[in-house]
């Protein structure tokens, strides 16, 4: 998109350009999503950025009414494959919060110059100034929707010291934190225990239409017991699971009854920490940051497609909570998942209803099923790296590490780099006439299994 273009699309207040890209005013300071309500600006007065990092970086704040940090992110970053859109699903994963930029750029097999130079190119942000960003969303989230105290948001959110969440904020958001929970009445004593207790209610923001009874038909018939469940009637289902995360575990619960551009969230977690990650592995497998209008219209091209994208709008093709755990039920199936959890997964500290494991760890899996080879290989390769399944994986590289171990078929290689990799670009029978539904075969595969 040229910025006349860009333009237009905020004159419109086009939605379906929402975390595409951000515009500022240059006479107020402030920076909006596309679909801002505001009254438009005069062209003269806009600046457009490609990320709201890149917006705060050049000193603008975010707007109070259209909230823009708290948009889908960009469905560029599933399509994907290059530097740039590796590490910007790694820094929505958490990666620089806890390893830092060397961690980052070891994982993508470069050096942390060339790292930041090429974010900055393209995005007018590094590293750095990503993951701050994302870190002041996950505060405003905490300030805004629990009543935890603000010393435990700062770190909880991933700053360095509760200085920095303090300056960061307020050059943010134009307010002090105690503002920004004033805002929202989170102030109470009783609504912090309730935040520790029954978790952390969340949004998860979605663009254009969304198709949740098939996403949450597929989930429920894929279900592992004592890891996941789905309760309610369709319409009205919730789905629940546990997680393993980088600082403890967790509990997630999502709603199917999409209310708006959102679908209803809480997470349980035993570390704070770990609240960033969550919402980014709930986000991929529910598939939130997809971009429906350019899935349908591709899609909705083709005769044979038609009919089930005008049927089915906004479909998505859900990926996985956890990558690793999903490339051994892949190989094992359902039932050898459900033995894999009752013989090797990890209590969990305080069961909630039918919810009593976490999914076993590659590592722990390595060592305990010699009479699986071909299980045994794959856990091993997991936990060694010989196979990386992670937010940042090459997905070819990872493709082919998979179909080098014994046990794992085009097929099965092809559902893991679909689920677990998050590729919307899969078609496993490589189909000729898939080349025209490109870059977005994986949805077509889901239309056409419907």
């Amino acid at each position: 998109m040229d910025e006349q273009t860009r333009y237009e699309a905020v004159s419109s207040r086009d939605a379906r350009f929402d975390g595409e890209f951000f515009f500022a005013v240059e006479t107020t300071g402030i920076y909006c999503r596309p679909s801002c309500p505001a009254v438009t600006p005069k062209r003269k007065n806009v600046r457009f950025f490609p990320t709201a990092a890149a917006a705060q970086g050049n000193g603008f704040r975010a707007c109070r009414r259209c909230r823009p940090d708290a948009v889908p992110g960009s469905a560029d970053w599933n399509v994907r494959a290059d530097v740039v859109g590796r590490a910007m699903r790694m820094i929505g994963d958490g990666v620089v919060d806890r390893e830092g930029v060397p961690g980052l750029a070891d994982r993508l097999g470069y050096s942390s110059r060339q790292v930041q130079r090429q974010l900055n190119a393209e995005l007018g942000a590094g590293p750095v100034a990503l993951a701050r960003a994302q870190r002041a969303h996950t505060a405003r989230v905490l300030l805004q929707t629990t009543a935890l105290p603000v010393t435990e948001i700062a770190f909880a959110s991933g700053f360095a010291s509760v200085r920095q969440f303090n300056d960061t904020i307020r050059q943010i958001y134009a307010r002090t934190p105690s503002a920004l929970r004033a805002e929202a009445g989170t102030g109470s004593g009783a609504a912090a225990r309730e935040a520790r207790t029954t978790g952390i209610p969340l949004r998860l923001a979605h663009r254009g239409p969304y198709a949740a009874r098939e996403t949450f038909d597929l989930l429920a018939g894929e279900t592992v017991a004592r890891i996941e469940e789905v309760a309610g009637e369709p319409g009205g289902r919730t789905y629940r699971r546990t997680l393993r995360l980088p600082y403890g575990t967790g509990i997630v619960a999502v709603d199917e009854r999409s209310a708006g551009s959102w679908l209803d969230a809480r997470i349980h977690l035993t570390d704070l920490r770990d609240l960033t990650t969550a919402v980014q592995r709930l986000r991929r497998l529910f598939d939130l940051d997809a971009d429906p209008y350019a899935v349908d219209e591709r899609l909705g091209a083709d005769p044979r497609l038609a009919p089930g994208v005008a049927a089915r709008p906004g479909l998505r093709s859900p990926g996985a909570a956890d990558p690793e755990e999903f490339a051994v039920r892949t190989l094992v199936g359902g039932a050898g998942a459900e033995r894999l959890v009752e013989m090797y997964g990890k209590v969990l500290d305080v069961p909630c209803g039918g919810l009593t494991h976490v999914f076993p760890e590659p590592g722990l899996l390595a060592g305990a099923v010699e009479e699986d080879p071909a299980l045994r290989a794959l856990a091993a390769a997991l936990a060694d790296g010989g196979v990386r399944l992670d937010a940042g994986a090459d997905r070819d590289e990872a493709e082919q590490a998979l179909l080098r171990l014994p046990g794992i078929g085009p097929a099965a290689a092809a559902l893991i780099r679909t689920r677990a990799l998050g590729d919307p670009d899969v078609d496993p029978e490589k189909r000729p006439e898939a080349e025209r539904w490109r870059p977005w075969r994986s949805y077509a595969v889901r239309h056409l299994s419907l």
